[in-house]
């Protein structure tokens, strides 16, 4: 799928399905761009169950901008709150169609609140301030911490970048803050403890940074 709802329990459903599951109210819209991840996190669900083809977020064939579009033409937008690039792999490994898709996103509906789920590793991936290309467009960035220090989090994370992973996803969470203007940082309940997690988050107060503490997602 490229364009998603989410629902209780964890489900990933089409906006087809969606809106027979909840015909009223508004929801979340999810924007899947790519597979592909520069992680290999040891809670993902990519790791740990392999999930029914008609209900999978994994691509075939990664969508070209031109297709996003459609799919995003397609939406009733009357019931959207939030468009989330999200997905089942890391959206800045696209990062030039990211962007190219969020301002879109901001030219045809300039009232809607966007946000990006990332790793945070995008500026070790490019060797640049990336969050420099989100001004302007972007309303909420989440960005995983997942652990208090480098040699946990790579513990993780399996990060392709190495024990340097940990420190340049806090700098480009700080970079974040002059581009966007909410910029969470976050971790997973039942991964660490609540030692692990009081550290995470003494750690966010020194660098100017919020946490927030997400739900565990077994199913």
């Amino acid at each position: 799928m490229i364009v998603y709802a989410t629902h209780q329990g964890g489900k990933y459903l089409s906006l087809e399905e969606s809106f027979r599951v909840q015909p009223e109210g508004k929801r979340n819209l999810y924007v899947n761009l790519t597979n592909r991840c520069n992680c290999a996190c040891v809670f993902c669900l990519r790791n740990m169950k392999k999930m029914a083809e008609e209900s999978s977020l994994w691509l075939r064939e990664e969508p070209s901008v031109e297709e996003v579009k459609a799919a995003l033409d397609a939406v009733p937008w009357a019931y959207i709150k939030e468009v989330v690039f999200c997905g089942f792999g890391e959206p800045t490994q696209r990062q030039e169609a990211l962007v190219e898709l969020l301002r879109y996103v901001k030219a045809k509906h300039p009232d809607m609140a966007t946000r990006l789920n990332t790793n945070g590793l995008g500026e070790l991936e490019y060797g640049r301030e990336i969050a420099a290309d989100y001004e302007g467009i972007l309303d909420t960035i989440s960005i995983s911490l997942n652990a208090s220090n480098a040699d946990r989090y790579l513990e993780l994370t399996r990060a392709k970048y190495g024990i340097g992973s940990y420190e340049g996803m806090l700098v480009f969470a700080e970079h974040s803050t002059k581009y966007v203007p909410n910029v969470v940082m976050t971790i997973v309940d039942k991964v660490e403890d609540a030692e692990e997690i009081a550290r995470c988050r003494a750690l966010c107060e020194a660098r100017g940074l919020r946490l927030r503490v997400r739900e565990y997602e077994d199913s």
